[in-house]
């Protein structure tokens, strides 16, 4: 066990690194996992998540929408970024299942910025197989 002092210590420990920068589930468990002692660890991300300060789900719309907004990514290249923070595969599922339209819209302009950027040094052909590699599906129809 442990004392109120020891909790209200790792909290404001964790809660540092959580408002440095938003962080998920995951990474504060993999940060802490040494450095505090499990029940006490587990008690305290049970606490940010009640309140709120720990929300994978909030997570991934803002981290969807900073790539949206900054970076030319397909569908499947968001989810592996998403993935890579250690974000839970259904709750990836689920926000893309949700947002399916608009993500669609966002895979297609990216995917006119990459032809739009490569075509002055780079062959159709070649175009295409960089985008397929890339994980776009909806970019056929930017070449007739």
């Amino acid at each position: 066990m442990y004392t109120l002092e020891e909790f209200d210590k790792a909290k404001t420990k964790i809660l540092k690194y959580i408002l440095y920068k938003k962080r998920t589930e995951s990474e504060v468990r993999t940060k802490f996992s040494n450095v505090i002692e499990e029940n006490l660890l587990e008690d305290v991300i049970y606490y940010l998540k009640e309140a709120k300060y720990i929300d994978d789900k909030e997570y991934i719309e803002k981290i969807v929408n900073n790539f949206i907004t900054l970076k030319n990514l397909s569908i499947v290249e968001l989810k592996y970024k998403l993935k890579a923070k250690g974000l839970k595969k259904d709750e990836i599922e689920d926000y893309f299942y949700q947002n399916k339209e608009k993500l669609e819209e966002y895979e297609k302009k990216s995917a006119i910025n990459i032809i739009n950027k490569k075509s002055s040094t780079m062959e159709k052909e070649e175009i295409k197989e960089y985008l397929l590699k890339k994980g776009y599906k909806y970019f056929e129809e930017y070449f007739s």
